[in-house]
C-alpha cells in the first residue's frame, strides 16, 4: 500500500474497509472533538457501522465520485481527509477533514489537503475544490484559509444534526488560484517550530472573526504576543504604531457594535525564515466584512517578526499594508 509523507513522522495513506477496527477506535478518541462536524462520527459506534462508513468510501471510489485517505502519526491513525464529493465530468469536488486531539498543532490536516487540492488540480484536471464547515466549527475554517480559499458565503440551515440544522459556510478554490506546492524546509528548520508560527499566525488572523454570529476573540493577540509588541499600519505610507492595548481596543468595540460585521481574514501565501531563536514571516492575506452596511473585499500584505521565549513561539512585532485602499 503506498503512503505519502508529511513530515513530523505522518502519513497519509487511503483509509479501506479491512481498517473499520482502527478507524473505530480513532473515533472513539476523536468524537467529542468531530461529532458535531463529522456526519459519520455520530453514526460509527461499532464496528460494524465503522465499516460501512468506510464501505461507502470504497464504493464511491470505485464510481469515481469520492475517496477517503487516513492520516498515521507515528503509525497511530489519528485523522483524515477525504472527497465527500467528486465529479469528474462537472470538474467540482468537495474536500473535507477530521483531527483527533493528539494530531492537532502540527500543521498535518493542512498538508494533507494540499496533498489532495494537487492531485485534483494536476492528475484530474479539476476547475473548482469546495470547502463546507459549520459557521461554528472556527478549526475548519481556519483550514479553509490557509488553503488560500475564498469565503462565498453563508448556506443557511444546510446540515441536520440531532434534530436541528446547521448553518454552514461555502469557501472555494479554482484552479486557476491555486497556491504554488508547499516545499519542505531546506536549510534545517524544525518542522515544529514551522508549524507553531503557522498557529500563532492563524490565530491572530482569526481572533478578528465575527461571521455567523460568532463573537470575535480580539483579546488572543495577547497571548500570541509579548507583552511589549508593536503592531504598525502603514496603510498609504503613513505609519500608524500601537503597542498591544492601544491596537485591541477599539477593534474590540468595532467588531461587536454592528460597525463591522461578517469580517474574516485569511493567509493566502507566505514565506517563513527561522535563525535560531528569531524568526520572520511575509505573508499575503485576504479579507472580507461589511462596514456600516456595505460590503467590501481586500488584499494587503503582513510582515510579521518572531522571538522564541521560555514559553514558547511569540510575536514580538507585525506591519500590514492593504492593496486596497478602499477597503
Amino acid at each position: 500500500m503506498y503512503a505519502l509523507p508529511l513530515g513530523d513522522d505522518a502519513r497519509l495513506a487511503p483509509l479501506e474497509p479491512w481498517h473499520a477496527q482502527e478507524f473505530l477506535a480513532h473515533i472513539n478518541r476523536a468524537r467529542p472533538l468531530v461529532d458535531p462536524w463529522i456526519p459519520w462520527a455520530t453514526f460509527s459506534t461499532d464496528l460494524a457501522s465503522a465499516t460501512a462508513v468506510l464501505q461507502r468510501y470504497a464504493d464511491r471510489q470505485a464510481a469515481d465520485t469520492g475517496r477517503i485517505h487516513g492520516i498515521r502519526l507515528d503509525g497511530v491513525l489519528v485523522g483524515g481527509v477525504m472527497f465527500p464529493h467528486f465529479d469528474a465530468a462537472s470538474g467540482v469536488c468537495e474536500i473535507g477533514c477530521w483531527l483527533e486531539e493528539a494530531g492537532q498543532g502540527r500543521g498535518l490536516v493542512t498538508r494533507a489537503c494540499r496533498a489532495l487540492i494537487d492531485w485534483a488540480f494536476t492528475e484530474r484536471g479539476m476547475s473548482r475544490i469546495e470547502w463546507v464547515a459549520s459557521t461554528h466549527n472556527a478549526r475548519s475554517i481556519a483550514v479553509a484559509r490557509r488553503l488560500g480559499m475564498t469565503r462565498e458565503g453563508i448556506m443557511r440551515q444546510r446540515t441536520p444534526y440531532r434534530g436541528e440544522r446547521l448553518d454552514c459556510e461555502m469557501w472555494s478554490l479554482l484552479a486557476e488560484e491555486r497556491p504554488l506546492p508547499e516545499r519542505a524546509p531546506d536549510d534545517g528548520t524544525d518542522v515544529t517550530d514551522k508549524a507553531e508560527l503557522d498557529r500563532l499566525t492563524t490565530e491572530f488572523l482569526g481572533a478578528f472573526t465575527n461571521t455567523g454570529g460568532r463573537r470575535p476573540h480580539v483579546g488572543v493577540i495577547r497571548e500570541v504576543f509579548i507583552p511589549e509588541g508593536m503592531i504598525v499600519s502603514n496603510v498609504g505610507g503613513k505609519p500608524v504604531v500601537y503597542d498591544l492595548e492601544a491596537f485591541i481596543e477599539p477593534r474590540q468595540r468595532m467588531l461587536t457594535d454592528g460597525t463591522l460585521t461578517e469580517f474574516c481574514e485569511w493567509e493566502v501565501g507566505e514565506r517563513t525564515e527561522i535563525f535560531g531563536t528569531v524568526a520572520h514571516r511575509f505573508s499575503e492575506y485576504r479579507k472580507t466584512g461589511v462596514m456600516d452596511g456595505e460590503r467590501f473585499e481586500g488584499t494587503g500584505h503582513k510582515t510579521t517578526q518572531f522571538v522564541r521565549t521560555p514559553d514558547g513561539w511569540r510575536m514580538s512585532s507585525l506591519a500590514w499594508d492593504d492593496m486596497d485602499r478602499g477597503a
